[in-house]
């Protein structure tokens, strides 16, 4: 069962105004460079509800999925 995980997020914006994540940082201290973005849609989480900013990230040759809901970052865990 999934559940929302609110996370900090180091984000840049572009000189288009484009928003892009960087790093993903946990509260234990833990960070997560972003190796790169593959998509950037407005679409539901599935997996723990809520619906906002999808960014498709490659975290270590993993997929997942960084959520922008009303201006808080979330993963689903």
């Amino acid at each position: 069962n999934f559940m929302k995980e609110y996370v900090s997020v180091t984000a840049k914006f572009d000189e288009d105004g484009s928003l892009l994540p960087l790093v993903i940082n946990w509260d234990d201290g833990r960070k997560y460079k972003i190796d790169k973005i593959t998509d950037i849609r407005f679409a539901s989480s599935l997996k723990s509800g809520g619906v906002g900013v999808r960014y498709t990230c490659q975290i270590m040759n993993h997929t997942r999925y960084l959520y922008l809901e009303s201006n808080r970052w979330f993963v689903e865990k």
